[in-house]
């Protein structure tokens, strides 16, 4: 990204791409609500959002020494989630392990967290605009 984004932003944006990912695992889910055999998926979103964002720096490794190889900057764009299947969801009798309210109620939660994720962002477009033109 360019140096006009901070941290906060790439953290939003990065936070956007998993909600959209998150979306469309809950959505894969709903739709296979009735499939016989189909086992949920879940998406761990916080660990991966965690590991794009690093906001602590510690998980990131550092060239101390001049000598060392370059570590290539892997940036959050590069991270991805883990998708596997839910192990907390109740086997029914055709074999589906998809919890329809539990699925929808996750839905309306991503859904809800992906605007404020997007407000945040037009905020921080707004007040730059704002900067660029001198308040006019």
């Amino acid at each position: 990204m360019s140096i006009l984004f901070d941290k906060t932003s790439q953290a939003l944006g990065t936070a956007m791409n998993m909600r959209l990912l998150k979306h469309n695992v809950v959505s894969s889910n709903i739709a296979n609500a009735e499939t016989p055999g189909y086992h949920a998926k879940k998406l761990d979103f916080e660990e991966a959002l965690a590991r794009a964002v690093d906001l602590d720096g510690m998980r990131s490794m550092n060239a101390t020494h001049g000598e060392h190889f370059g570590l290539g900057g892997g940036g959050a764009g590069k991270v991805g989630p883990d998708i596997y299947d839910n192990p907390e969801g109740q086997i029914s009798n055709d074999g589906n392990t998809v919890d329809l309210e539990r699925e929808m109620s996750s839905l309306a939660e991503n859904t809800v967290m992906y605007r404020a994720a997007l407000q945040l962002i037009n905020k921080k477009l707004a007040a730059l605009r704002y900067a660029v033109t001198e308040g006019r």
